[in-house]
């Protein structure tokens, strides 16, 4: 009579733990790891349906929101990806994810345009790398948050977060030269498209030789991509659309805003067939970066996706 209860119980723990279990291939690890495969692959509908997939069986999983509310970005879904970010905010593991969360709230909002509503979210994170006494990140988030104001049209905004970053990133204890240097680099070269956006091209060209100056230093020569970025910035905004196009072509053609501007250009030149040429390539550009948020969805407006 002992060994049948014992058989019994055996058995009643084992349909126990079948019942429990999750299906073979139901694992929201697997689905995540699916989703990025085809993210990378730029099967960003695809990918949006494996992080939901993921999320059904684990609503409140961090990598898991976050993934989601990247595709969603990238797909136009502006307001699903910010129900995203906000259970990764809340469900954020660490400072860093959180830090992290917070970023990617203020860019779903740049993909919009919408600078007011992305201040809320990166002076969070900002504030959180200030308490932690890391001012190269907390400049960085700055930085962030001014590019996506800039790129608004929110120029006040913009200035305020730009001299904010460059303060915050020379607190860095014993920072080296070439580090004060990148920081005055980023600090001109925001001057001088401030000016070009406000039509002051004297205050424009000023802020160039400023930054062209610090660069031939030569301690921070990953930067020099950004010069021809600049001087074609400042020529579009000049109306210069010719010198736009031939100095952002100097630069880097893997970013999604020089392409786009080229884009642009070539349209206010009248240059139809090049411009959509280009606008077609920056859909091509996938990352959940500010670059991407300004162009990509100018891109979908452009080619009526």
């Amino acid at each position: 009579m002992r060994s049948g209860v014992c058989r019994c119980a055996l058995g009643a723990l084992v349909l126990s733990a079948i019942a429990s279990a999750q299906p073979p291939g139901e694992d929201p690890g697997d689905f995540i790891s699916q989703g990025q495969a085809l993210a990378r692959q730029g099967k960003t509908d695809d990918a949006l349906e494996m992080y939901r997939h993921a999320l059904q069986l684990t609503p409140d999983s961090f990598p898991a929101n976050s993934a989601a509310g990247v595709a969603a970005d990238l797909k136009g879904e502006y307001a699903a990806a910010r129900q995203y970010f906000a259970k990764a905010i809340q469900a954020a593991p660490s400072d860093a994810n959180k830090i992290r969360a917070l970023r990617d709230m203020a860019i779903s909002y740049g993909f919009e345009g919408a600078c007011q509503p992305a201040v809320k979210y990166d002076r969070q994170a900002y504030e959180v790398e200030i308490a932690a006494k890391d001012f190269y990140n907390a400049g960085e988030v700055a930085d962030e948050l001014a590019r996506l104001c800039i790129d608004a049209g929110d120029l006040d905004t913009a200035s305020e977060w730009y001299k904010t970053g460059h303060d915050a990133g020379l607190r860095e204890p014993g920072i080296a030269p070439d580090r004060v240097n990148l920081w005055e680099f980023r600090w001109e070269h925001a001057q001088a498209r401030l000016a070009a956006r406000r039509a002051d091209q004297a205050g424009a060209e000023k802020h160039v030789a400023a930054a062209r100056a610090i660069l031939a230093k030569g301690d921070n020569p990953q930067q020099r991509q950004f010069l021809p970025y600049l001087t074609g910035y400042v020529a579009f905004y000049a109306e210069d659309y010719k010198t736009a196009i031939a100095e952002f072509q100097k630069g880097n053609l893997n970013d999604a805003f020089v392409v786009s501007m080229i884009a642009q250009a070539y349209e206010k030149l009248g240059d139809k067939s090049k411009a959509l040429d280009h606008y077609l390539v920056t859909l091509g550009f996938l990352g959940h970066i500010p670059p991407v948020a300004y162009a990509r969805p100018l891109a979908r407006k452009k080619l009526g996706r």
